[in-house]
């Protein structure tokens, strides 16, 4: 299968979606899975994992509701608030859905930097593990170093997903130090990759292929092609270019791997992370 391994839906309004500035008018309308399914026919992919937009029970159970109902859905990266007293009996309703795959908590919004090293929080995401479910990582470069922390207190068999490759400073074409903790970060070897996110950390109006190949060669070369995976991060990537044009930045990178390693990246990663 090739997956396209971060999207997401929702129906808009100005209260869950604020976070979405004038410059982003092209996303502020309702994306659903009709909409998506032709993206994915075009470029021959056979479905996705939606991922959370929204931090409520209600937005993960829609999700699971639209994955029912579609079966291009192959995965559902919810929400659940992993800090309460009711955590364990929420993932464990959660993980009873046969495409449940796993947990994110936005992080990188999170006023207190330290948010993810804090006890309750590591207690609440060391659950995961009893319910076979992946934990996605939404950061910042500025919380690489906790991250490398944080990761340190599980079990190889805890699985976690970065998002966006951490979301560098791309516009600004800066790679370091974003590029040696997220190397030091690829030393851990439960810890996977998306290559996704990257147009939206660029020039919005001009980058490039080029732009992005420098911290595409990073990750790749940090994770290998074993641990690294293609997302679109649609629709959000349509503020800075279409569906096609970003998927196909990284398969044009992957284009002189073997035809077994670019489907790893293209989708056998991605089904392993998930346990799909």
């Amino acid at each position: 299968m090739k997956i396209d391994s971060h999207q997401h839906y929702w129906h808009f309004n100005t209260a869950d979606y604020g976070w979405m500035g004038d410059n982003m008018a092209a996303i502020k309308r309702d994306f659903l899975p009709s909409d998506l399914l032709p993206e994915l026919k075009n470029i021959d992919f056979d479905g996705s994992i939606a991922v959370q937009a929204r931090q409520s029970l209600e937005e993960t159970n829609w999700l699971l509701q639209l994955a029912d109902e579609n079966s291009h859905i192959k995965g559902v990266v919810g929400w659940i608030d992993l800090q309460s007293e009711a955590a364990e009996a929420h993932l464990a309703d959660f993980a009873k859905h046969p495409k449940a795959v796993g947990v994110r908590h936005v992080i990188h919004d999170e006023e207190d930097v330290n948010f993810m090293l804090r006890p309750a929080f590591v207690r609440g995401v060391k659950l995961l593990e009893k319910y076979n479910l992946t934990y996605d990582i939404l950061i910042f470069p500025v919380h690489l170093q906790n991250t490398i922390q944080f990761v340190k207190q599980f079990s190889e068999n805890q699985i976690f997903v970065v998002d966006h490759i951490a979301k560098p400073l791309i516009k600004d074409g800066i790679l370091s130090p974003w590029k040696e903790e997220i190397q030091e970060l690829a030393k851990f070897p439960n810890v996977y990759c998306k290559l996704s996110g990257m147009v939206t950390e660029a020039d919005w109006n001009n980058w490039s292929a080029e732009d992005l190949k420098p911290y595409l060669d990073v990750v790749i070369d940090a994770f290998g092609v074993d641990r690294v995976m293609i997302g679109s991060d649609w629709p959000v990537c349509l503020v800075a270019g279409t569906y096609s044009k970003v998927m196909q930045v990284v398969i044009d990178r992957i284009s002189a791997l073997s035809e077994e390693n670019k489907l790893k990246i293209l989708g056998g990663n991605a089904a392993k992370a998930y346990k799909l």
